[in-house]
């Protein structure tokens, strides 16, 4: 019988080496202002693109729409975000951040930058452009704009 190493198996080590990444990253927005990894990426989102239904949130971030409506309810309880009706879908919601959800955004951007670069200054300038490379060219292959 032929077996899958895992361990060696592209697929499996780009998902580990995703999430360990990103839980990483997490220990910073949650220490500063306990957010999920979900919480964060709706910020994240918002605060790049300014106004977004949920579904392109969830689209933009690879996130289930169950976990994009706990976020979007959690950061609207804090009086981060608002919503607003479509006006000509009802069914449709705009959302927006605050002036506080911006102020959370804009203070977490300089720490994302800061951790990106102290990660990347890890590996060489060759590695750098290896990965920048590597995976646009299997986002690519896989015909994902």
């Amino acid at each position: 019988m032929d077996v899958l190493e895992l361990e060696s198996f592209l697929p499996y080590r780009l998902y580990r080496l995703a999430d360990a990444v990103s839980r990483e990253f997490s220990r910073i927005y949650k220490d500063r202002h306990g957010l999920t990894r979900p919480e964060w990426r709706t910020l994240a989102g918002l605060g790049q693109h300014g106004s977004m239904t949920a579904t392109a949130l969830g689209e933009q971030s690879a996130m289930h729409k169950t976990k994009v409506s706990r976020a979007v309810a959690e950061l609207e309880r804090r009086r981060w975000l608002t919503r607003k009706p479509d006006e000509n879908d009802r069914r449709i919601e705009h959302l927006m951040l605050t002036g506080a959800g911006l102020a959370a955004y804009r203070e977490m951007v300089p720490l994302a930058k800061a951790f990106e670069q102290e990660l990347l200054a890890k590996v060489s300038a060759g590695e750098r452009t290896a990965i920048t490379n590597g995976l646009g060219a299997l986002k690519e292959a896989l015909g994902k704009d």
